[in-house]
């Protein structure tokens, strides 16, 4: 499997993904998406919003505010319960999740050190104390490094009976402050005064814009139950400790169902959108073998969930999540109608009932889900002894569609005919020119960003008005006649 440097090096290589704001040493837990990036990402979310809204009967769109009344997270509970544990190295002053913390073993070590390395006389050596984990000798091996470096003479013992367990900092073993509690979401202030009286927050989710715009969507568009409203939008979640690249960061993106359903039939459409969802992932290029489902205990659930389940996918940091399906039952509808005093009810004209809707959520992450596409097409492969890096993205998330080039980017003609084809074919797909480097290693660059077809221009084209169409995961060459090729391509995209 590809390592994820490898990943971040070839987003940062093929301006996939920047390090945000990297001119300044970067600002940790924001990513920058660049130009081919971008259109990767828009590629995701469009294949997402088509196969869930458009091609469904029981959809509708929306698009929820940023900020929203402070009230609407008092109801959903994020301003008291959405917190982490926390707590501080009054050492490295390095700050942690005390529930990511590991009990381990620690040992008291004596460091004798002595200026002559030339049997130096019991009163000649000077002692030092320390507190280092069993399982990790970094610091008493970097201390005797040092010393040997300045040709100082060292022996290092362990102290008997010192060993404990203790909660220490995994960085360098210091002491950690007792757990506090600190609220994930980035507050901040409307309008001209900063008091309490004008606190908001910036969304850690999107789901509530959907559940307060439930009436709106149901009235405005004649909705009867099922039915689901989506949203693809930005959350912001002042993560502790954001890592492993754009997997866990502050600011991202999610793509975000709410699924509306009589009680008693949510169980059936808890079983039929976690399929739903776990196929939508396969159909776009993703290995089965890659993926899998895992229920969520009774002890991860959340107090208002009748059940949960996660779609992981083998990352080279190892299974982990990149969408969650929730039956969520009527908790939200219930709470948002107790704070805002508003009738969330909805009457069923078929039964003459009326009841609060019960919701199941398929939510899943923009920014995990590309990457899961990126590294699970990635593939290097042996070609006339030169490697050859390929992204074999699905053809319909491919950032770019088309690559034009010309065989010679000395002869005018040539250029000029490759540009008036690149012109032409941008009318129908994502098309770019490019004449900067010989033939292979234009082709090496579209490999590497996922490119499905690149197109040269050469001499003959002058004579007979054909130019080579190369597909990438075969490298088969094919001479189509110029005014075909926009057909050709638009075949082949059609039935990837």
């Amino acid at each position: 499997m590809v390592s994820m440097e490898e990943i971040v090096s070839l987003c940062k290589r093929r301006g996939i993904i920047f390090q945000g704001s990297e001119i300044y040493n970067g600002l940790s837990g924001t990513f920058d998406y660049g130009p081919v990036g971008v259109e990767l990402k828009q590629n995701v979310k469009k294949a997402w919003w088509e196969e869930m809204v458009h091609k469904r009967e029981d959809m509708e769109g929306l698009d929820s505010a940023i900020l929203m009344h402070p009230s609407v997270w008092k109801a959903s509970g994020h301003i008291e319960n959405f917190t982490d544990p926390l707590c501080d190295c009054l050492q490295c002053k390095k700050r942690f999740r005390s529930d990511h913390i590991e009990e381990k073993e620690y040992q008291l070590y004596k460091v004798f050190t002595a200026e002559s390395k030339n049997n130096p006389k019991e009163s000649d050596w000077k002692e030092e104390s320390f507190q280092i984990t069993a399982d990790s000798k970094k610091r008493a091996k970097e201390f005797a490094r040092q010393m040997l470096k300045e040709e100082k003479q060292i022996k290092v013992e362990v102290i008997e009976g010192s060993s404990h367990k203790a909660k220490r900092c995994p960085e360098c073993g210091g002491e950690l402050t007792k757990p506090r509690q600190f609220n994930l979401m980035f507050r901040t202030y409307i309008g001209p005064v900063e008091d309490d009286a004008a606190i908001v927050y910036l969304r850690p989710e999107t789901a509530q814009g959907i559940f307060v715009n439930f009436q709106n969507v149901k009235q405005t568009m004649r909705r009867k139950l099922p039915f689901g409203i989506a949203q693809i939008g930005k959350s912001f979640r002042n993560e502790v400790t954001p890592r492993n690249f754009i997997f866990r960061t502050r600011e991202f993106e999610q793509m975000e169902i709410e699924f509306f359903c009589q009680p008693k039939t949510d169980e059936e459409w808890f079983e039929k959108w976690t399929d739903i969802r776990f196929n939508w992932y396969i159909k776009y290029g993703i290995q089965k073998n890659n993926l899998r489902l895992r229920e969520h205990s009774r002890e991860e659930l959340a107090h208002y969930a009748k059940a949960c389940r996660d779609i992981e996918y083998n990352f080279p940091i190892g299974w982990a999540e990149i969408e969650g399906i929730a039956n969520r039952t009527d908790y939200d509808l219930k709470q948002h109608q107790l704070f805002s005093g508003k009738d969330l009810y909805y009457f069923d004209d078929q039964t003459s009932e009326k009841y609060i809707p019960y919701v199941i959520e398929p939510s899943a992450g923009v920014d995990r889900v590309l990457l899961a596409f990126l590294i699970d097409s990635y593939r290097e492969e042996i070609v006339e002894d030169r490697k050859r890096i390929v992204l074999g993205l699905h053809y319909s998330l491919a950032p770019i569609k088309v690559a034009v080039f010309p065989l010679l980017a000395n002869r005018s003609e040539l250029v000029q005919k490759a540009k008036r084809l690149s012109s032409e074919l941008k009318r129908y797909f994502h098309t770019v020119y490019d004449d900067t480097a010989a033939i292979g290693k234009l082709y090496r660059r579209q490999d590497e960003i996922g490119t499905p077809f690149c197109v040269t221009v050469d001499v003959d084209s002058l004579s007979d008005d054909k130019a080579t169409v190369r597909e990438r995961d075969s490298m088969k060459q094919e001479r189509i006649t110029m005014s075909r090729i926009q057909e050709y391509i638009s075949d082949h995209l059609k039935f990837s």
